[in-house]
């Protein structure tokens, strides 16, 4: 058995993998694709992030492709029509790094009220400007969550911890499932949402639907104090519309963790905006989130090798 990683893994995954099978590890693959075309010919497992184009032409490539292992939870970047049709079977990091983005959103409401990085860097010019830095609270804020899966339910566990009134919208929901039901989300609709909401934070897949979900009519909706904050795909966010809505005062800010194109181009408008927050997609990126992911992933990788039954499998 051979297995192909073309992006970065924790080495307690290929420690795992080197068990069952032989393993080659370039988590540079991904950007040669004649290189990955040539390699993906003689392997069973084909493992991957978020860069490796998994599409028609490297799934049908693969002669002897039995799975692809996602690390991570996003699956736009793999095709899993064809997967399906070729009868490959697609494995993912389900809920691994769940609690790493809802800390990390967390994190950044916090800065947001209270910017404790900017005044120590004042203070450390020689000033003492308490005015300057007073801060408000989250506590009694409207925490609104775009998509009320797995992150965005432990996102509302931490905000309601701080006092947070936490409103949810996901057509997908009703007031009877375990979100609302037991985290106690608010269900809404996507217009009071939009109005009602202090931060609004992203949890939900690219799609047809959610592409460009965010744009003019929506920052024109927000609060001018409001926050907005993507940890989902870049291109749920009309970017330039966003630049916009900043520099205008329409909103207050945003937290990006994602962008249509990654890594950011120079030329990006969003870098010259001092109130939106620029991440390289790290929010899912812990020590704790990355060995649970690879461990998960290379676990279900060997059961599909095996002729096992995997819990993590795209249906």
């Amino acid at each position: 058995m051979k297995v192909l990683i073309t992006e970065m893994i924790w080495p307690v995954g290929i420690d795992l993998l080197s068990q069952y099978a032989s393993v080659e590890y370039d988590p540079t693959l991904w950007k040669n694709r004649e290189a990955l075309l040539n390699k993906v010919q003689d392997v069973d497992a084909l493992i991957v992030r978020n860069q490796t184009v998994v599409d028609d032409q490297l799934l049908q490539s693969g002669k002897k492709l039995k799975v692809v292992g996602r690390l991570g939870v996003g699956l736009d970047n793999i095709d899993l029509k064809i997967a399906k049709l070729l009868k490959i079977d697609v494995v993912y990091g389900r809920n691994a790094n769940a609690i790493s983005v809802a800390e990390y959103v967390m994190s950044f409401m916090l800065q947001a009220n209270r910017s404790l990085f900017h005044a120590n860097q004042d203070v450390k010019k020689g000033n003492w400007d308490r005015m300057r830095f007073t801060g408000s609270e989250v506590y009694g804020k409207t925490l609104g969550l775009v998509g009320m899966g797995e992150i965005a339910h432990r996102v509302a566990k931490r905000a309601s911890a701080f006092g947070m009134h936490v409103i949810g919208y996901d057509p997908f929901m009703t007031p009877y499932d375990f979100p609302s039901a037991e985290t106690g989300i608010q269900t809404v609709s996507f217009e009071r949402l939009l109005t009602e909401s202090d931060f609004i934070s992203i949890h939900v897949p690219l799609t047809r639907d959610t592409q460009s979900m965010f744009s003019t009519a929506q920052f024109q909706s927000m609060k001018h104090s409001s926050y907005l904050i993507n940890t989902a795909r870049g291109a749920i966010i009309d970017e330039a519309a966003l630049v916009q809505a900043v520099q205008s005062g329409e909103i207050a800010g945003a937290c990006l963790d994602v962008l249509e194109t990654e890594p950011i181009q120079q030329d990006n408008p969003l870098l010259s905006c001092d109130n939106i927050v620029l991440t390289p997609h790290i929010a899912g990126l812990t020590e704790e989130s990355q060995i649970r992911t690879s461990m998960l992933v290379a676990e279900e990788v060997i059961k599909i090798l095996q002729g096992q039954s995997p819990l993590c499998v795209v249906r």
